[in-house]
């Protein structure tokens, strides 16, 4: 039999962000949320 190998046990890591970062990338999703809105509705003509 091979060597036995103690599993690491997982740990959970917390991320402070703060409110105006949380704010911005709140904004920058919503605003590549219309752009994929956008870029489909432009790729939904051209396949028509």
């Amino acid at each position: 039999m091979g060597t036995v190998i103690q599993a690491k046990i997982s740990q959970t890591q917390y991320v402070t962000v703060r409110r105006d970062e949380l704010r911005q990338i709140k904004e920058e999703r919503a605003q590549l949320q219309e752009k994929v809105a956008e870029l489909t509705a432009l790729l939904s003509q051209v396949q028509h």
